[in-house]
């Protein structure tokens, strides 16, 4: 262990250079570059910057105010889900940029045509009878309602800030970096459409994406860790359909500051009148993020990270579980939080990530551990993980935790609009006394319930409990997931700011879920999420929390969750017993996933099933 340490420590020395950030002047070439490629091509657009933990540093557009629609291109009809809303322009160039800098680090450059990829009912979408993509489900995240995301029109604040819509899959978003750093996004909307690429057979010539390309001229990722570098599940990811020779304009003739068009104000988010703003540096305390230094997780390498409220003090360290539901002996303490927390990051920085280069990297992930009522017990990351990961890592935490309780079952019937619905039909389909009965669900198990095919990606069969018909699915009407903070969405688009409680709180008419004690967050408050990488946390049998990983490939999600679980266990707390877990049960002719662990999945060591007999 000491020289698996040394290594690591070697390794996060050498890796990391100085802190970069975006400048103000750095932002106005960025939107010059791009206002002048829309120009050439005459073109009215909406474009965004972002730092890398959110800030939006300018909106600005060329021509007067428009609206986009939203739709996925399926011939979905108004009424279902987000398919055919119409909204302002400067919401979806928000979350384009957003999702740019969000789902990006030093060791890979994803973009929203990637994110396109990787969400939508087949991996790769037009193959049939394939699995959903990777993170299928993940565009609902970073949402405006969290209560973990910061929210408000403030100059430099702390990460990770909400997103008006959460992740974006409509090409014309990109990340933006400085020396192999990502500092932060831009995202371009000027085709009046916010949807997907359902053919990834062909290159288009995307409006959105050209206009961002030119904008991101001189904050361009390296070459090597651009997506179309990274193999997932043997198929390699897109980047961009096209390339600097695709441009009308010469981004290096643009002028300092854009020739036309003018800042905007976006309530909640920007206000024109300071002009652009310079981003923070991600790493120092203003980014809400920093190296824990030993103070939490002593012994570990400074490549280990925290939240921070802007002051240096961690948000959410190891903290006692205060769950009323549970008998005083049962509930964590911090120390059993901050020993699985620890016992999870060692199995991250031991791991061979999938989705970063150079090959080799350990997995950079984002880790949270919840109670049983979804109160936050901690979280901790590695220093380069992407920031989408923070979010997401909660949410599946929560998930897990809450659909592993007997209560599930009542609380979602008691929840009021369609979701009473998707409970009844998890009764009907999975059988027997189905979310009351005990049964241990992992993020994983849950997703395979939450697909518009089951098995997942089975064409012939209809769809999972949670999930709608393929007839009216789409990604942008996905089932329970949107249905339980839909409202809460449109309620945000005001730019007002949520409280302690979160998602499904009521919120412009919701569903409503109880919440942890008076006013605390509800059991879903940051949202529901339903790709691998989480599983509940028992204490002698008794439902406890979840702990939820979130960053890399989703088998190294689940297996630094399942194994930093199993390997930080004491005083009877561990991953469920095998009986009551979800892979137990034949549902339909199918026993769901519940765990999926990769092959030799570690650095420095010949070990091949991590997680058998676990």
């Amino acid at each position: 262990m000491k020289r698996l340490l040394a290594v690591l420590v070697f390794i996060v020395l050498a890796g990391h250079a100085q802190a970069q950030a975006l400048s103000a002047p750095d932002v106005n070439l960025i939107l010059s570059r791009a206002v002048q490629e829309a120009q050439a091509r005459g073109t009215n657009a909406t474009i965004a910057v972002v730092d890398r933990v959110g800030n939006v540093l300018a909106v600005h557009r060329i021509g007067g105010a428009v609206n986009v629609t939203i739709t996925s291109g399926r011939g979905i009809a108004a009424g279902n889900g987000l398919e055919q809303v119409s909204l302002d322009s400067t919401f979806a160039a928000i979350a384009k940029a957003i999702t740019g800098a969000y789902l990006s680090s030093s060791g890979n450059a994803f973009t929203t045509r990637t994110a396109s990829q990787i969400v939508q009912e087949h991996f790769n979408v037009g193959e049939t009878n394939q699995a959903a993509g990777p993170l299928f489900g993940v565009q609902f995240s970073q949402l405006p309602c969290s209560d973990l995301m910061s929210g408000g029109d403030v100059v430099g604040g702390i990460g990770p800030r909400r997103s008006p819509l959460g992740l974006s899959a409509d090409p014309g978003g990109m990340p933006l970096y400085i020396n192999g750093q990502v500092v932060g996004g831009i995202g371009v909307i000027a085709d009046g459409i916010y949807g997907l690429d359902r053919d990834i057979s062909n290159y288009d010539r995307d409006l959105d994406e050209l206009i961002a390309l030119a904008g991101q001229s001189g904050f361009v990722p390296p070459e090597e860790i651009k997506a179309y570098r990274i193999a997932v599940d043997g198929r390699l990811l897109r980047y961009a359909d096209v390339d600097e020779r695709d441009l009308l304009s010469n981004p290096g003739a643009a002028p300092a500051g854009p020739a036309a068009g003018a800042l905007v104000t976006v309530t909640g988010y920007f206000t024109a009148g300071g002009g652009v703003r310079a981003g923070v540096a991600y790493g120092s305390n203003a980014s809400g993020y920093r190296s824990d230094g030993g103070t939490d997780f002593p012994g570990l390498p400074s490549a280990t990270f925290v939240l921070t409220d802007g002051a240096g003090t961690n948000r959410y360290p190891p903290t006692n579980s205060t769950a009323a539901s549970l008998a005083a002996g049962d509930r964590m303490t911090a120390a059993e939080v901050q020993r699985i927390l620890q016992a999870a990051l060692l199995v991250a920085f031991q791991a061979r990530a999938q989705i970063r280069r150079p090959l080799g990297s350990f997995a950079e992930v984002t880790i949270s551990v919840v109670d049983v009522e979804a109160a936050i017990l901690g979280m901790a990351r590695t220093r380069d993980a992407p920031v989408f990961g923070t979010d997401v890592s909660l949410q599946k935490a929560r998930s897990a935790a809450f659909f592993s309780r007997t209560t599930a079952f009542a609380e979602l019937n008691a929840a009021g609009g369609t979701v009473p619905n998707y409970a009844a039909a998890a009764r009907a389909f999975i059988g027997g006394n189905a979310l009351a009965d005990g049964t241990a669900y992992s993020a994983r198990g849950l997703g395979n319930l939450t697909r518009p095919f089951y098995p997942d990606g089975i064409t012939s069969n209809g769809n999972g409990p949670y999930s709608l018909p393929f007839t009216r699915w789409s990604p942008l009407n996905v089932g329970l997931q949107l249905d339980l903070i839909q409202n809460d969405i449109v309620a945000r688009l005001d730019g007002s700011l949520i409280g302690a409680q979160g998602c499904v709180n009521g919120a412009g008419g919701g569903p409503t879920l109880p919440n942890n004690g008076a006013g605390g967050p509800t059991r879903l408050a940051n949202g529901m999420q339903i790709f691998a990488g989480g599983v509940p946390i028992y204490r002698n049998g008794v439902l406890v929390g979840a702990i939820g990983v979130s960053g890399d490939g989703i088998d190294q999600d689940d297996m630094i969750a399942f194994l930093g679980l199993a390997n930080g266990a004491s005083n009877g707390l561990g991953n469920a017993p095998d009986g009551i877990r979800l892979e137990r049960q034949v549902i339909r002719g199918v026993a769901p996933r519940y765990v999926s662990c990769p092959v030799k999945p570690f650095n420095y060591s010949h070990v091949q099933l991590p997680c058998r007999g676990r």
